[in-house]
C-alpha cells in the first residue's frame, strides 16, 4: 500500500444521531475507494465498521471504528462514531484526532437531539463541520424541512452546496451549485452522469450559487475585493474561500447523498479531497507543557495512542495518530508516560475489522499496531531523545452508576479483569470497588450504556451478573460537646488487662480556637494540652487528637493505642456504620496499672469511651451533595425544575446559554439515582446535565430515622 504524505491525508469524524446512516456511508466510501470489493449492510451484519457481536445484536454502533479509503491520490481516515449519547466517548475520542466532522442528518427525522449534542462538541473542539443530508431516497424524506431545521439550530452559516431535484423513492439526482452541474445516478448508484442543469432548476441553482459565492468571499479579504470587482468567483477561488470558512467555522456546507444506494459518495469524496483542510492546515497541537508540535514528517517521531481494542485471535490493538516524524516497522520508541521501551513490530492501516499491512506512516496519518506491552490509551510514544507528552483525552463525568454483583462468586476475579479491559476499550466506562460500601460500583454515561456492558459480560464473557442500587457513602459526625469515661479491666490468670480513659469530644471545623477549659454536663474541666495531632481522613474531613494528660495518669506510650481505638470507631460510625469525620478529641485523664496496663487495654478503653461520647454528642448523618448543571430547552424548563425540587434540590441560579436554559442546583446524591433516564424521559432526550461532588451536609431528620432503622435491620440479619 502507498505511503501518503501529510498534504494528501484527510482525517474525518463521521458523526450523527443513531440511524443517520454513518456506517452505511462509510461502507459506500470504502467501496468507492476500492478498500472493500462489495458493500455490506447493517441488516445482514456485513459492514466492516459494526463488526462486534453486541452491534449485530442492537443493529447500530456501540464502538467507534477506525477506517480508511483512498481516492484520487488521497487517503481519507474516517472514524465512524456511535450516535447514542450513551456512547459519546467515541465521538470525543475522534474529535481529538481528526480535523473535520461529517455530520449526517437523517432527512426523515430532521435535526435530532443527538445532532445538536454532537455539534456542541465540534464547537468545543473548534472542528470544521460539513452537513450530509442522507436517506433522501426514503418515502418520508423531507429535505426542505431538514435544511430549515439546520439553519434554525446552527444559523446562517449553513450554506447549500447541493440540493436534490426530487426526494423520496424517485431520488436520483442533485444540483451541485459549486460545480453548477447536475449529478444523476442509475438505479445502482456509483458513478454519476454529470449533466447541465435543467431549465426548470436554473433560477434556483443560480440563486444558491450566488449565496455560496458570497459566503466563500466573506472568508478571505482578497477574494471579497475580487468578488466586488468581478461580481463572481471561479471554482478554484470558491474552494479557497470555502476552505478558510471551514477552518474558521464560518461556513457549514450542505451535501446530499443516499448512502444506501451509493449516490453522492464520489462527489462528496472529491470535495473532501479538494477543499477540506489537511492536518498541516489546522491549528498546531500542543503537548501537556504547551510545546507546539508541527505536523512535520522530517521532525522527531512521536505518536499518540487514542484508542485500544481487544480483538479475538489478535489481542490488544493500539490505534494511534502520528503527531510528528514518521514511524516504521521495527522501530523502537519510548513510552513517555511510563518510561518504558516499546518495539513497533507491525504497522497497519485499518478498515474496521480489516487490517492492511504497511511499512511506514508519516506525520498526520492514523494507523494501528498490536501487542504493545506497556502502552495503553492516552499514552505518548517518542523516538529516543524526544520528550513530547500529549494530554490525555478528557471525557464527561459519569451520569449513571450502579452496583454490580456476580451470580456465581467464583466469577469475581474474572469480572475484575474483564471490567478493566472494558474500561481500556471505553474510558467513559469505569469501575470502583468501594471498601466502604462493600460494593463494586460501575459508572457510565447512561442506563443503556451499562445495560450494553451487562449484555457483553453475559454473552461474550459468560459472566452472569445482577445490578443493584448503589449504596450512598454517608458520613457521621457530632453536633455538640460530650464526655465519657471508660475502664477496661480483664483478669484471666497471670497478668490481666487494665486501662481507663476520660475524654471529651466536640464538633470540629477549620479555624476554630483551642480552648483552655470546657464545660460539660455542668462541670468545668481544665485542659492542659500537651500535644495536638491533626489527621486528614482518607474519606474526607479531619480528626483532631489532643493529649491533655497531666501528672502521669496515663503513660505517653499508651496514647497511640488510644488514638488507634478512636480511629477504629471513626471507621465505622454507630448510626449507619459509615465513616465519621470532623471531630476533635481531648484525652484529659485516666488511670493505668503498673503490671496489667498494655496497648490493647488502652486501645479498647479509648474505643469504648469514644463510642459512648459519640452517642451522647447528638450525632448526625451527613450525605454527599453534588453540584448539578442542567441545560434544557425553555419549553421543558418548568418540568425539569419541578422534578429537581422533588429530588430535594436547592436551586442556586438560572441563566440562558446558546438556546438553552441553564439550571444550577445542589442535589443529594441519593436523589440522583437514574436521573439521566428520567431527564431524557421528561425532555424527549433534549436536555443534558453534568454533576460533580460539592460537599457533605446533614440529612433531614425523617431521612436520618429511616436510615438508622434500615441499618438496625441489616445488623439483625447479619
Amino acid at each position: 500500500m502507498k505511503v501518503y504524505q501529510a498534504d494528501q491525508i484527510k482525517n474525518l469524524a463521521l458523526l450523527g444521531s443513531s440511524g443517520s446512516g454513518k456506517t452505511t456511508l462509510a461502507e459506500a466510501m470504502l467501496f468507492e475507494g476500492g478498500v472493500i470489493s462489495r458493500r455490506g449492510d447493517i441488516e445482514n451484519n456485513s459492514t466492516v465498521s459494526d463488526y462486534n457481536r453486541v452491534e449485530h445484536e442492537y443493529g447500530y454502533s456501540v464502538f467507534s471504528s477506525v477506517l480508511f479509503t483512498e481516492y484520487q491520490n488521497r487517503k481519507f481516515n474516517f472514524i465512524d462514531c456511535p450516535g447514542s449519547d450513551d456512547f459519546i466517548g467515541g465521538a470525543i475520542t475522534s474529535l481529538n484526532v481528526t480535523d473535520t466532522a461529517l455530520m449526517l442528518l437523517n432527512t426523515t427525522q430532521g435535526v435530532e437531539v443527538g445532532t445538536e449534542n454532537l455539534f456542541r462538541y465540534t464547537e468545543e473542539y473548534s472542528k470544521p463541520v460539513i452537513f450530509v443530508m442522507n436517506q433522501l431516497d426514503h418515502e418520508k424524506a423531507n429535505y426542505e424541512q431538514t435544511l430549515e431545521n439546520a439553519i434554525d439550530a446552527f444559523g446562517s452559516k449553513v450554506v447549500v452546496v447541493q440540493y436534490p431535484v426530487t426526494v423520496g423513492e424517485g431520488f436520483n439526482a442533485v444540483i451541485d451549485v459549486l460545480k453548477m452541474k447536475m449529478y444523476q445516478w442509475g438505479a445502482d448508484g456509483g458513478e454519476p452522469q454529470i449533466l447541465e442543469i435543467p431549465d426548470d432548476q436554473k433560477d434556483k441553482a443560480n440563486e444558491l450559487h450566488n449565496t455560496l459565492v458570497e459566503a466563500a468571499a466573506e472568508n478571505d479579504e482578497p477574494l471579497m475585493e475580487l468578488f466586488f470587482e468581478e461580481g463572481t468567483l471561479n471554482e478554484d477561488q470558491m474552494r479557497q474561500g470555502i476552505k478558510k470558512g471551514l477552518i474558521a467555522r464560518d461556513m457549514f456546507p450542505v451535501f446530499c447523498v443516499s448512502a444506501k444506494k451509493d449516490m453522492g459518495g464520489r462527489r462528496l469524496m472529491e470535495f473532501l479531497g479538494n477543499v477540506v483542510p489537511n492536518v498541516s492546515e489546522m491549528p498546531v497541537p500542543k503537548t501537556a507543557d504547551g510545546t507546539e508540535v508541527k505536523c512535520d514528517p522530517a521532525g522527531p517521531t512521536s505518536i499518540f495512542v487514542f484508542k485500544t481494542s481487544i480483538e479475538p485471535h489478535l489481542g490488544e490493538v493500539s490505534y494511534f495518530k502520528v503527531q510528528s516524524g514518521k514511524i516504521t516497522e521495527g522501530m523502537d520508541l519510548i513510552n513517555a508516560n511510563r518510561s518504558a521501551k516499546e518495539r513497533i513490530a507491525q504497522l497497519y492501516c485499518v478498515a474496521g475489522n480489516n487490517r492492511h499491512k504497511i511499512s511506514e506512516l508519516v506525520a498526520g496519518d492514523i494507523g494501528a499496531t498490536v501487542k504493545l506491552k506497556e502502552t495503553h490509551t492516552n499514552h505518548t510514544l517518542n523516538e529516543k531523545g524526544t520528550e513530547y507528552l500529549f494530554d490525555a483525552i478528557h471525557y464527561p463525568n459519569p451520569k449513571y452508576r450502579t452496583a454490580i454483583k456476580t451470580v456465581n462468586d467464583a466469577d469475581d476475579e474474572k469480572l475484575g479483569e474483564v471490567l478493566q479491559r472494558m474500561h481500556e476499550e471505553d474510558p467513559t466506562l469505569s469501575v470502583e470497588y468501594s471498601k466502604e460500601l462493600k460494593q463494586i460500583i460501575v459508572f457510565g454515561q447512561g442506563e443503556f450504556h451499562l445495560n450494553t456492558m451487562k449484555w457483553r459480560l453475559e454473552h461474550n464473557d459468560k459472566i452472569d451478573i445482577t445490578f443493584h442500587d448503589p449504596k450512598i457513602p454517608y458520613r457521621e459526625t457530632i453536633t455538640k460537646v460530650a464526655r465519657a469515661d471508660y475502664r477496661h479491666k480483664k483478669q484471666s490468670g497471670g497478668s490481666g488487662q487494665f486501662g481507663e480513659v476520660h475524654m471529651i469530644i466536640e464538633p470540629y471545623y477549620e479555624g476554630m480556637e483551642t480552648p483552655a477549659t470546657m464545660k460539660v454536663d455542668g462541670q468545668e474541666i481544665k485542659l492542659n494540652i500537651k500535644n495536638e495531632e491533626v489527621h486528614d481522613l482518607p474519606w474526607g474531613g479531619k480528626l483532631v487528637f489532643n493529649s491533655c494528660i497531666v501528672g502521669g495518669a496515663i503513660d505517653a506510650r499508651f496514647l497511640p493505642a488510644i488514638l488507634k481505638g478512636i480511629m477504629e470507631k471513626m471507621d465505622q460510625g454507630p448510626l449507619t456504620g459509615s465513616y465519621a469525620r470532623d471531630i476533635r478529641v481531648f484525652v484529659y485523664d485516666g488511670k493505668m496499672h503498673a503490671v496489667d496496663s498494655n496497648e490493647i487495654s488502652f486501645k479498647l478503653a479509648g474505643r469504648h469511651a469514644f463510642s459512648e461520647a459519640f452517642k451522647n454528642a447528638k450525632p448526625k448523618i451527613l450525605e454527599p451533595i453534588y453540584n448539578v448543571e442542567v441545560k434544557v430547552p425553555s419549553d421543558r424548563m418548568g418540568d425539569v425544575m419541578s422534578d429537581l425540587q422533588g429530588r430535594r434540590a436547592l436551586i442556586e441560579g438560572m441563566a440562558s446559554e446558546k438556546g438553552f436554559e441553564v439550571i444550577k442546583a445542589k442535589v443529594p446524591l441519593k436523589e440522583m439515582n437514574k436521573y439521566s433516564t428520567s431527564l431524557s424521559s421528561i425532555t424527549g432526550g433534549r436536555a443534558f446535565y453534568s454533576m460533580s461532588f460539592a460537599q457533605y451536609d446533614k440529612v433531614p431528620p425523617e431521612i436520618q430515622v429511616e436510615l438508622m432503622k434500615a441499618f438496625e435491620e441489616e445488623e439483625k440479619e447479619d
